[in-house]
This record gives C-alpha cells, sequence and structure tokens, in this order.
C-alpha cells in the first residue's frame, strides 16, 4: 500500500495537471491522488501531487508563492497568450528598444492588478472562462489583486520583427505569466504572448528534488518522496503535542492556544502528523485532521 503524502513531479510539456493525477493514480495504485496548483499543457516543472490523506495538505501548498522562468515573444498576440493559441495580431517590434522592453516589465513588479487570461481555469457564472471563449463568447475577467515580488529580464534576442525576452519571476499564488507577456505586449503596442514556461519553485519545493514520470514509473508503487509530516514541516509552523493532547485532537477537539500565528501543523509524539490548526482566541482548533481517532 502505498504511504500518505506528497511527491515533487517535474511535470512534462503536452500533458495537463489531471493527466499526470491520472499517471500517479496508476502507479501509486491508489484513487486518492490529487495536485496543487494547475500548470498549463505547455508548461513544465514543479507540480505538487498529494497521495491519500495527504491529498487534505493541497489546499495549503496552493497558496504557495511560485516561481517560474519563462519566454516571452513580443510582436505577436494569441488568443490565449500563450503559443497554444491562434495569433490574433503581428505587429513588427523591431523598432523596440531593450530599455522600453525591461521597463514594460519592470512596471509588473509589486502588488498589482492584474486580469487573468480570457482562455484561463476561472468559472465565470459557474463556468470555465475558457469553455465560454471556446463556445465564442466575449469574456470579461475582473482584475485580481496580485504580487509579483521578482521579475528579472535574463536575456533578450532578436529575429526579424520579434523579440524574444528570457525571464525569472517569483510571484504569489494566482498570477498568470501569460498575462505579463499579454501586459508587457499591450504597453509596448506590439503585442505580446508566451513561448515556453517552467515552474522551478512552489513554496519550499524546487526542481532540484523535483521527480520525472519516468523515475516515478521506475520506483512504482513507491512514489512518495515526502511523508506527511516532512511536507508539513516545509510550508507550515508546527507545535508538539502530548499523549493527551493526541487523544484530544484524534476526536476532533481543540488544544490550549500557543501563540503560533496559522494554519500550523501539530505532531504528535512519535513526530507523526496529527492536524492542521488555527487559533481563535484561547484556543487551537483543527481545520484538518489527519490521526486515526
Amino acid at each position: 500500500m502505498t504511504s500518505d503524502g506528497l511527491i515533487v513531479v517535474d511535470k512534462p510539456s503536452g500533458m495537463t495537471s489531471h493527466d499526470v493525477v491520472s499517471r500517479l493514480r496508476r502507479l501509486a495504485r491508489t484513487r486518492r491522488v490529487g495536485h496543487g496548483g494547475t500548470l498549463d499543457p505547455m508548461a513544465t516543472g514543479v507540480l505538487i501531487i498529494g497521495v491519500n490523506k495527504a491529498t487534505r495538505l493541497l489546499t495549503y501548498v496552493i497558496g504557495a508563492d511560485k516561481s517560474y522562468t519563462a519566454t516571452i515573444r513580443l510582436g505577436q498576440a494569441t488568443v490565449t497568450d500563450d503559443a497554444e493559441g491562434d495569433v490574433v495580431s503581428t505587429t513588427p517590434a523591431a523598432a523596440v528598444t531593450d530599455e522600453a522592453v525591461v521597463s514594460a516589465l519592470v512596471a509588473q513588479r509589486g502588488e498589482i492588478d492584474q486580469v487573468p487570461s480570457a482562455v484561463s481555469a476561472i468559472k465565470i457564472d459557474g463556468q470555465r472562462a475558457y469553455k465560454r471563449v471556446r463556445d465564442g463568447e466575449e469574456v470579461a475577467i475582473p482584475a485580481r489583486r496580485v504580487t509579483i515580488s521578482r521579475l528579472d529580464v535574463l536575456a533578450i534576442r532578436r529575429d526579424g520583427d520579434v523579440i524574444d525576452v528570457d525571464v525569472d519571476v517569483t510571484c504569489s499564488s494566482g498570477t498568470y505569466i501569460r498575462a505579463i507577456a499579454r501586459d508587457a505586449g499591450t504597453a509596448l503596442g506590439v503585442g505580446g504572448h508566451l513561448t515556453a514556461l517552467r515552474r522551478t519553485a512552489v513554496g519550499g519545493f524546487s526542481l532540484a528534488e523535483a521527480r520525472t514520470l519516468d523515475e516515478l514509473e521506475a520506483v512504482s508503487p513507491d512514489v512518495v518522496n515526502l511523508p506527511m509530516a516532512d511536507a508539513a514541516r516545509r510550508f507550515l509552523p508546527t507545535r508538539s503535542a502530548t499523549d493527551e493532547e493526541a487523544r484530544v485532537l484524534s476526536h476532533g477537539g481543540p488544544l490550549v492556544a500557543a501563540g503560533i500565528a496559522g494554519p500550523y501543523a501539530v505532531l504528535g509524539p512519535g513526530g507523526d502528523l496529527l492536524a492542521v490548526v488555527s487559533e481563535r482566541g484561547d484556543k487551537a482548533k483543527p481545520e484538518i485532521v489527519l490521526a486515526a481517532s
């Protein structure tokens, strides 16, 4: 039986996040598999997979900051804001200076209001935006506040009327790198879209520990590389519980508050993950209970 925990996967291009989940269900030999934060089919890199009880931890992974390397093409706009969509406009970008390119990207650093790509998984009136677009509807998605804490220009390459720009980005959850490309192209008056995207980190999980699907296939069903307690320590504060506190938590009861900003993980006397709790007043109340009662 596959243990409970997380897998850091290096997702290949051409697969949806759900495709990866389906593959891991087979490799882990369990139906209880989920992912923490969607990657577009074109994108590669870090995808966090939860197995068995650890699927309940994914809600805390999804909110973590994320880092990417990406290539933006200026001079062309597409319907999807990336290379998978049809080109909808072409404007020669040869006259755009390197300084202007850098300025258009640097202007997006910090806390900004970003309009997500119309072809996205965001729900508008209960239906995915991408489905509405594919059905021929005009979709207006409201802007959302995101934080782009780092946006570095690594290289600028010119090829005739287009400019390709390599960037390195760290941003809050919910940020669309495709929208960064689109908005830079709009600001420069030439259009822009994403041609490559690789997620290099999700919170404290990086490509350095990610495994390819072929590597996971070779060790199936022993695919979990981060047991639940180890995983929780990576993205949550922790607190240790006594035997009595562990008993109370296993039945869903509260602990006495310890003055820790939550949510945080509570570990049992043996180091196992019991619950994730948040403090309200003088009580630490469980958000999820993972210990058997």
